[in-house]
Order: C-alpha cells, then structure tokens, then sequence
C-alpha cells in the first residue's frame, strides 16, 4: 500500500510518498513559491543519483499537485506507474481546534470545520485547505485523511487548557490552550516507550520537541495531559523568532512607546523575538551557539534563556504527572544539540535525571544519554511527523 503525505503553506507543497509494507519512503519533494516569481520543484527518488528539478510558473496549488503527480509517474524518476497505486493522501493541519479530537476522513462537513479553524491558524490552515482541494480534483476518487498537530493535545484536562478570561470568550469564540508539535509529540511518545521496550501506558513521559519553533509535552499513560503552546504557537520557551511566555501587559505596554497596530505587534511577537531578538545574532541556535562561545554575551543570555525556560516546564510537568520515567529531546535542536540537552539537565540530579555527557556526545540518532544510574532515562529520539501522517492515513482510511 502506497500513501502520499502533503504537507502544504501558503506557498508551498512538501509530500513523501510511502511504501507502507515496510514503511519506506518511495520519493519526496517539494514545491515553493507557488503563485510567485521564481517557482520550483525538487523531487527526489530514494536511491537515485540525481535530484529531478523543475523550474516553471506555477500559479496554484492544483498545478504544483500535477507537477507532483507527474513527477511521481515520470518513467526516469517517478516511483509508480499509475496513480491508482496511490491507496490514500494524509494532509497536515496545523489547528482543528476542539472540533477534531482525532485524525478524520475527509468529507464536505470536515472541509466546512476546517475553514471555521482558520483564525487559529491564519499562516497555515488556508494553505492546507489547498493541498486537499488540489488532491481532490487530481485524484477525485481516491480517499484523503486529515491528521493534526492539535488533535494529540486533546486528552488536556479543562482546568489544564482554558484561561483566565470570562467564560463566554470560550462558548463563544473557542479562546483556550490548543498547542502545536502534535504529530511529533505523539510519534516520539509512541517511539521511545518502544525503544525503552515499555508500554506506554506504563510511563511518565516528557517530551521536548526543540527546534525554531519549540514545544514541551507531559504525556502521561501515553496520553497528553499538558503542553506548552497556547491558543497559537506563541506560548511557551523561548523560540527562533517568537517571544514565548511573557506577562500579557507587555502588549499593550509595547504598543503604547511604538504606536504598533494589532497586526504589528502580533508581527513583532512572532518574527522579530525569540532568539534572534535576545541575542541580535541569529534566529539559528547554532549560530547563537557559535557567538556565544566568542564571548557574545547577548547570545550566552539567549541561551540561558532558553534552556532555563525548558528546565521551568519540566519541574512543572513532573509536578503535574507525580513523576517522571523519560525524558525525550527530538527536532532539530533537540536532536543536534548536545550542549543544550545537557544545559537543560544540569542541576535537575535532585529529580532523578543525570546526563552522561559521552552518550550525549551524539546528533541525530536513537539513543539513551542519561548515566547508568539516573532515576529518570533521558532519551534522544528523532522525529518522524511525516510517517507518523502516513500511518494515522492507513488507520483512518482502511
């Protein structure tokens, strides 16, 4: 069984297509800058030598799925030979609010949720909507499943995901604590009780999905019952561009010196914050990282920061569960950093975690790097969002 993953922006279209027997993947790519100058594919065949690459006006989504397809079928470099092998399509979305509880076939009820879900996810939700719309009308009679980010966090307790504002704002306009990193969190959860050869109802589990945009997850009994992102992906630690927690009186009290209007300040908040906006550097960890150890003492804070803001929210979740067996670091950061995996556990010995800084001296691959002896295993698992998409499609659709 084949299944084509799609994961579509505003602008762009980035699919694999799995071989789900062995769960390889078959070929992926990516399409950007559709609907602007200087439109492009990149496709690639596992095993090939060359990249296949495309460069022609793309005016939508519909003609950047074609050049999909047509890619996929092309004698040279395409992977099928008809698109009838293609069993199922499983599409990203970042935000189903609290309509969607779990992954869905789609159908025109869905496809009217979706456009309600818009406004909590105004830079995603849309371009998803595309990606569906565009698989529908290329392959019409072959089913699509919608998988989302937000559809793990769920399980959250309502005292754990609502806010501090009058009721009505909830039963009105859905203003609660959704969270984002969904996928990834439920695929890492999933893989390293797995690794561990646990079950994992069995386990406490935090999980640290670290990247440009960063997310912290208590998953207790396999379940999410708290997690760092709010209402947008802005809550939470320190990130590449965006604040991450801070005293909401810091809005009006910005707005107030800049004139910033409401578009602004949400401009200013989410891309000009974060890491970039502590350190004056970089929004990239490794170039913070790399400043910092010139003596950069805007960059040391940043880092601070960031790995004091990660340390917070494990004490906090370890409050909440009563306990913790593992600890998960994954995404870019949080796979490739050792120095931040062991700035985090440094200090936390009082709770159990000791990190073993020759196991940590690893980047990208399946490993324990807690001591022998530490209460709590600390674990390196990388993330899989895109097979993760691929199997909730198999499960949902057949």
């Amino acid at each position: 069984m084949k299944i084509l993953v799609v994961n579509c922006g505003s602008s762009s279209l980035k699919y694999q297509l799995f071989d789900m027997d062995n769960e390889s993947v078959l070929a992926k790519g990516l399409v950007e800058r559709i609907g602007i100058d200087g439109s492009k594919m990149r496709h690639v065949k596992t095993g090939a030598e060359k990249d296949y690459r495309v460069e022609t006006p793309i005016k939508d989504h519909k003609v950047a799925m074609k050049l999909v397809l047509d890619a996929l079928l092309d004698k040279d470099h395409g992977v099928v030979k008809s698109l009838d092998e293609i069993a199922a399509a499983g599409h990203r979305i970042v935000s189903g609010g609290d309509y969607f509880k779990e992954s869905v076939l789609v159908n025109d009820e869905v496809m009217n949720a979706l456009v309600k879900c818009i406004p909590l996810a105004p830079l995603h939700n849309p371009g998803h909507i595309m990606g569906i719309e565009a698989a529908q009308h290329a392959m019409p009679k072959m089913p699509n499943v919608v998988v989302f980010d937000t559809a793990f966090h769920q399980t959250m307790p309502d005292y754990a995901y609502m806010y501090g504002v009058p009721y009505e704002f909830y039963e009105t306009h859905r203003v609660r604590r959704y969270g984002a990193h969904g996928t990834s969190h439920h695929f890492v959860s999933l893989r390293a009780a797995e690794f561990l050869g646990k079950k994992p109802e069995d386990l406490k589990m935090i999980t640290c999905h670290l990247g440009n945009g960063s997310s912290i997850t208590a998953v207790n009994g396999g379940k999410c019952v708290d997690t760092s992102m709010g209402l947008t992906p802005l809550a939470g630690v320190l990130m590449g561009t965006r604040t991450g927690d801070m005293d909401p009186a810091v809005v009006p009290f910005v707005q107030n010196i800049t004139k910033y209007s409401a578009d602004e300040m949400n401009d200013f908040m989410n891309k000009k914050s974060g890491l970039l906006g502590i350190s004056g550097v970089s929004s990239d960890l490794r170039d913070v990282e790399e400043a910092a150890s010139k003596g950069n003492e805007r960059a040391k804070l940043a880092i601070s920061m960031l790995e004091y803001g990660i340390k917070k929210y494990i004490g906090a979740y370890t409050a909440v569960m009563g306990g913790l067996d593992v600890l998960v670091f994954t995404a870019g950061i949080g796979e490739n950093s050792a120095e931040t995996r062991e700035g985090v556990c440094e200090g936390l010995e009082f709770m159990g975690i000791k990190i073993d800084p020759a196991k940590n001296n690893i980047r990208g691959k399946e490993a324990i790097v807690s001591t022998d002896d530490s209460k709590v295993t600390v674990v390196v698992i990388p993330t899989n969002e895109e097979l993760m998409i691929a199997r909730e499609t198999k499960r949902v659709a057949f």
